[in-house]
């Protein structure tokens, strides 16, 4: 099938690249010169991984190429992916959707011959009606096809899910419609993944549905992590016990700073003003308290590291080890690790930032913060290590504690994502303070400090 994706960045570039894996011919089309002319050299503009693999490949390929020009998607495709950018209004109280309507109302009147549009982009409920009014009075046909077709992507795993999802959500209004919809994903449905197919009102619910309900899972137990930190238990012994009941389970049981990226904070705001619109106001309720836990992460996250110092940050160096909102994506959106920096160095500290992916980013959309390109150079000096994104050089690679001992000045570890294994850390003699668990001293038996737990 001929494919167009409207709209190259985090969503669209990963699933133009796997819709040309799965054999379609694919013009996506990005409006931004600089960003086109990346991808279509075969480079990615951000980091997500396995995406610069695939994109060089189906480049080489030819399978995939791009464009700034609309007109030329619309006269070469027969399903056109909608995937612009849907941000937070300013006012925090839903969606931007006017580069959404803009695509379709620019769209609409090019299409000269029976297609599917397929929105991908987040939205809120009655979009899709609204979208459908615009193609009726733009539209020189009457064979345009609307379906909603949410994607449920994990930043840092986007092609793997793009190419393996666990399911197929597809709002459509017609035979037709559905029809195509099993032609284009028919290589991945061949493997036995179920497509849900739906009305689009309902599948606009999923997708809020489903990243309130993440939300809101990340907030419980992080907010568990509060109740362990005042009675000396381990949040990470509490989350795995309670995660085997299988009506619970153990994913996005793992407490930190809280939920970040392009998605779920706008999309948990956006979702609980819509209920107050419609009246369910206890389900608004949960979500505002689940917004209220996450916000309150990071003044947690810095009581914990002021406690690990001993004192206050003021002129205190920090190996800042993380800027991404995640691992397995150089996104900074919405970033917990870049609000923690922040409110350390408006506390006086001085911390050094490395991420092994995002600093370029970094650098170009914050100057003022002080980058290392390597651990090194980031630990050089430091008085307190914080690990603010769970990237495995961080948490995996069993040399790092021995190298942070040779290079870092204090031997203090705060680690706000519950993600490293802390005994390599206390044999090399570092003191590991972790959220919402007891803090673990050096083997040698040095005590903890008073009103502190140890194991």
């Amino acid at each position: 099938m001929r494919v167009s994706v409207i709209g190259c960045g985090h969503l669209g570039a990963p699933h133009a690249a796997a819709m040309a894996e799965l054999g379609h011919e694919v013009i996506g089309v990005e409006l931004d010169k600089d960003k086109c002319a990346a991808l279509s050299a075969g480079i990615a503009p951000f980091y997500e991984d396995g995406f610069g693999e695939l994109l060089a490949k189906h480049v080489g390929s030819g399978r995939l190429r791009f464009s700034t020009d609309l007109a030329e998607a619309a006269d070469f495709a027969e399903m056109h992916f909608l995937a612009v950018g849907t941000p937070l209004r300013e006012d925090g109280c839903g969606y931007d959707i006017s580069c959404l309507t803009g695509v379709v109302e620019s769209l609409a009147p090019l299409l000269w011959r029976p297609c599917t549009i397929v929105g991908k982009s987040t939205i809120t409920i009655g979009t899709v009606a609204a979208l459908q009014r615009i193609i009726d009075a733009r539209s020189t046909i009457g064979e345009i096809e609307l379906v909603w077709n949410p994607e449920f992507l994990r930043e840092g795993h986007a092609v793997q899910d793009s190419l393996s999802p666990d399911r197929i959500v597809v709002g459509v209004s017609s035979a037709a419609a559905q029809k195509a919809m099993e032609e284009v994903y028919a290589p991945i449905l061949a493997r036995g993944v179920e497509m849900i197919v739906t009305d689009p009102a309902t599948a606009e619910l999923v997708k809020s549905a489903a990243n309130a309900f993440l939300c809101t899972k990340i907030s419980y137990i992080n907010a568990l992590s509060e109740a362990c930190s005042l009675v000396d238990a381990d949040v990470n012994t509490v989350a795995h016990a309670i995660g085997i009941d299988e009506r619970i389970g153990h994913a996005g049981m793992r407490p930190g700073i809280g939920y970040g990226g392009g998605c779920l904070p706008k999309d948990v705001a956006a979702f609980s003003h819509r209920l107050g619109e419609l009246g369910a106001d206890r389900a608004r309720a949960l979500l505002e308290s689940v917004r209220d836990v996450n916000a309150a992460r990071i003044a947690i996250a810095v009581e914990l590291i002021e406690r690990a110092h001993g004192g206050p940050l003021d002129g205190v160096p920090v190996a800042f080890l993380g800027a991404s909102f995640k691992a397995g994506t150089s996104d900074l959106r919405h970033s917990p690790a870049l609000a923690l920096v922040d409110r350390l160095i408006a506390l006086g500290a001085r911390p050094v930032i490395h991420d092994p992916e995002a600093i370029p980013g970094l650098r170009r959309q914050r100057p003022d913060l002080r980058c290392a390109d390597t651990v090194e150079e980031a630990l050089t000096g430091a008085d307190v290590v914080v690990i603010a994104t769970e990237w495995p050089q961080f948490t995996k690679d069993a040399s790092l504690p021995a190298l942070a001992s040779a290079a870092a000045r204090g031997r203090v570890l705060v680690d706000v994502r519950n993600a490293v294994e802390a005994d390599p850390w206390s044999a090399n003699g570092w003191h590991v303070w972790q959220l919402g668990r007891p803090a673990l001293h050096p083997q040698h038996g040095i005590a903890a400090p008073a009103g502190a737990g140890a194991r």
